[in-house]
């Protein structure tokens, strides 16, 4: 249901979008199956965000890095801090961003060519040249 999420909040089907978000969350609530919780709330984010609802989507963007980091889902981490890190970006917060990023994108090794580390690294450098 988070990727069907995704796709609809990308396409801007919001009101799709935040049903599939309420179906995620009411089935990891009734299964008690957690793996993809740091993904259903960052998609929340996401989806808050293009709501216009900034701080509903900070909130679920922390929950999402929180969750993450305590199932050391790093793939899921780096995406939450992205996500994070662009919204505070955006609201001028550029050194909150870096912080929250920079370490996470500084964990991986390989995979430089995936889609998440090279939109990581978009926004990394783009800091670099804020300064």
């Amino acid at each position: 249901m988070a990727e069907l999420a995704w796709a609809n909040v990308q396409s801007g089907e919001f009101g799709k979008a935040q049903n599939c978000v309420s179906e995620a969350f009411e089935a990891m609530e009734k299964t008690k199956e957690r793996w993809a919780e740091a993904e259903i709330h960052r998609t929340a984010g996401m989806l808050s965000l293009g709501m216009g609802k900034p701080h509903e989507a900070e909130a679920h963007l922390i929950r999402s890095l929180s969750v993450a980091r305590s199932q050391h889902a790093k793939s899921w981490e780096l995406r939450a801090a992205t996500c994070l890190a662009r919204l505070w970006n955006d609201q001028d917060r550029r050194s909150e961003a870096r912080e929250v990023l920079a370490p996470v994108y500084g964990w991986f090794t390989e995979g430089f060519d995936t889609f998440d580390l090279k939109q990581a690294k978009t926004l990394l450098d783009e800091f670099h040249g804020c300064n």
